[in-house]
């Protein structure tokens, strides 16, 4: 299957990289199966990093293998599971099962507002999750050790033209 990456740079040879922020679903090389948001997050590493070109990596990526093969979390859904280990990642208190692959919905700035709502105690478990039932949300999949990374080849990067991601 076809993985899109957006950074601010041409990601060809992909490695693991320990934020200082929390992600959603922690350390990790972030991918997408929408095009379109990986355009947006290119934009957003742009405005980031202050430099470089807004770019779109493409990879083709064996999901069945790693499925296989991997220890792969998956949520279907943003459902309470999902919602606590967002929290738990973003504010680097996880303490569960070590996975090789996570997958399931990004807390993109659409939802975000309702995920720190919740941790900041503003709203129960219960409103958060029927708003985001509500919410569009766009898959994500983070490869979070080196064996997960070998499965994944580069196909090819482009410059993300300004606008292309609205």
């Amino acid at each position: 299957m076809l993985l899109y990456h957006g950074s601010n740079v041409a990601v060809e040879t992909p490695h693991l990289i320990n934020q200082a922020r929390g992600l959603d679903f922690g350390a990790g090389f972030y991918l997408t199966t929408s095009e379109e948001q990986a355009a947006r997050f290119s934009e957003i590493a742009l405005w980031r990093q202050r430099s470089g070109v807004a770019t779109v990596g493409v990879y083709e990526f064996d999901m069945d293998a790693a499925e296989k093969a991997l220890a792969v979390r998956k949520f279907d859904n943003a459902d309470a599971e999902w919602l606590e280990f967002v929290v738990e990642n973003r504010t680097k208190s996880y303490i569960g099962e070590n996975y090789d692959m996570v997958i399931g919905a990004v807390a993109n700035d659409r939802v975000m507002p309702t995920v720190l709502a919740y941790l900041n105690g503003f709203i129960s478990e219960e409103a958060a999750l029927i708003t985001l039932k509500v919410s569009k949300l766009v898959d994500q999949i983070c490869l979070k050790t080196e064996k997960t990374l070998s499965l994944l080849k580069f196909v090819k990067a482009y410059e993300v033209k300004k606008g292309q991601s609205e």
